[in-house]
């Protein structure tokens, strides 16, 4: 059986992207390759919805680009978190763990309820 791919909740594109480039330098292309491959391609980020939020983050001051040759000897912008970027990501992180925990606590008890 086939699992669907997932819709990502408003919001959480921004932080996926932000914890992929904290681990180094990336352009765009990689950075929708590689939240695809860590998901074991439940998520797929098509180019438009990629884009924007990296220009947002960029417009945010959470990300900072530069021009550098890629690996295919064309230019890319590659992205690196800056330090506002950091600390965002550490606050949507702490966030999102906080609402997973409840969320997780309302499905238990709903299961104890049921049976």
């Amino acid at each position: 059986m086939a699992i669907p791919k997932a819709d990502l909740p408003q919001g959480t594109l921004d932080m996926l992207i932000l914890k992929v480039v904290s681990c180094g330098p990336i352009h765009g292309y990689a950075i929708a390759q590689r939240i695809q491959q860590i998901s074991q391609d439940v998520l797929q980020v098509q180019q438009g919805s990629l884009y924007p939020a990296l220009h947002r983050l960029e417009n945010r001051k959470l990300l900072q680009a530069e021009w550098k040759d890629s690996d295919t000897g064309r230019e890319a912008k590659f992205y690196h978190l800056t330090r506002k970027g950091r600390k965002e990501l550490d606050a949507e992180a702490a966030n999102w763990t906080h609402l997973r925990d409840a969320i997780e606590l309302i499905m238990r008890s709903a299961e104890g309820e049921s049976a």
